[in-house]
């Protein structure tokens, strides 16, 4: 019989997630959807083995960002897959290209904003291909403006494998609006915005059958909406920090970032081995999830700094059982901590393996499979 392993035998820095906390977010996060389709962004977890739990819980299919991280999937049996991200030039069309003869019987739709980028993926792919204008929403990023997307579904009538299915619209700079109310109306605004650009669709002879939008921050506003047949929500699995400070949205840390003391220099500083080379910093410090009173703050690529304010560094005895007893302690070599990652996509892109436990016992690994997949 084998020995069950337990987390603290794992070498840090590492990924680890707890699986209860994992499968409650998952239910609430189907039960509170239910009334549209989900299709899960897997940019976040970028591993087949999560999207097959994903569709296994009732998701539509999965979203990903890049042909890489859609080549990875379709490889792995995943078989539905809509890439969010707009393909340009020919070795784009060409990737693309290939993976639709590789995987016929596959489901596998694409965005366009342009005549160049679609007519570029028309004159490459083998068979129509399911295409969705992507619709500027107030995000400013890719997409046309509303008024402009009947024009340009116009033009794609020529295009022989451009198979126009729907809209796509994401608010993304919506997603972290701390306050829910002031995150409701923005959204509601951007869902106007796309409902325009599909009543002009509609009234041109143009197939709307899809509008996909949303993420973990507004998918339920979006949802509220009629036109919405799908939303892209991608951390409510996992969590972070950011969403943690997002008001309303109502997933729990999931996942968590093991480390190890490996220094104690002075009386209110420890230092650790997880550095910017295991918790990214583009929203800020990850938060210690076991250690109140104490602050992580990135030291390097291979290191962090944990401060507190407790800067005499002397306690007696009492002091010590009393700090261990409610979870913040005394800190010292070899001890290990929790962190909850500021950003979990850019985090999970550092790491090849997700360690995923039940009550501190290792059940099962995750490989990440498109880490590093951003073509």
């Amino acid at each position: 019989m084998v020995e069950p392993v337990s987390i603290d035998q794992l070498d840090t820095p590492c990924l680890v997630v707890d699986l209860d906390v994992f499968e409650s977010n998952l239910r609430l996060g189907m039960e509170r959807l239910s009334h549209v389709r989900v299709r899960p962004h897997l940019k976040t977890a970028k591993s087949p083995a999560v999207a097959r739990l994903l569709l296994e819980a009732g998701a539509a299919g999965i979203c990903v960002a890049k042909v890489s991280e859609a080549e990875v999937m379709l490889a792995e049996g995943i078989d539905d897959v809509h890439i969010t991200t707009e393909l340009a030039g020919p070795t784009k069309a060409g990737r693309l290209a290939e993976l639709m003869r590789r995987r016929p019987d596959a489901r596998l739709s694409v965005v366009v904003d342009s005549w160049e980028g679609a007519s570029a993926l028309d004159g490459a792919v083998p068979r129509p291909v399911d295409t969705l204008i992507d619709v500027n929403v107030g995000h400013n990023r890719c997409g046309v403006l509303p008024a402009d997307a009947r024009a340009l579904a116009d033009r794609l009538r020529a295009l022989k494998r451009i198979r126009i299915v729907g809209l796509q619209g994401y608010e993304g700079s919506l997603q972290h609006i701390r306050d829910p109310r002031e995150r409701k109306a923005l959204c509601d605004e951007a869902m106007e915005r796309l409902a325009r650009a599909a009543e002009d669709l509609r009234a041109g002879g143009h197939v709307v059958e899809v509008v996909t939008t949303g993420g973990t921050g507004t998918a339920e506003f979006c949802a509220m909406h009629d036109l919405v047949t799908e939303v892209q929500p991608g951390s409510f699995i996992f969590m972070d920090v950011d969403y943690e400070q997002t008001r309303g949205v109502p997933y729990a840390p999931a996942l968590t970032a093991l480390a190890t003391v490996i220094s104690r220099p002075a009386a209110d500083r420890v230092v650790i081995d997880a550095g910017l080379k295991t918790l990214s910093d583009d929203s800020g410090p990850a938060r210690l999830a076991d250690r109140p009173g104490w602050t992580y703050h990135h030291a390097g690529d291979e290191h962090g700094i944990l401060r507190t304010d407790r800067a005499d560094g002397a306690r007696d005895r009492a002091d010590g059982a009393r700090d261990r007893a409610d979870g913040a302690g005394e800190l010292h070599v070899g001890d290990r901590v929790a962190l909850v990652p500021s950003h979990i996509d850019t985090t999970i892109n550092l790491h090849d393996v997700l360690y995923a436990h039940r009550n501190g016992q290792l059940e099962t690994t995750w490989p990440i499979t498109a880490r590093g997949k951003v073509q």
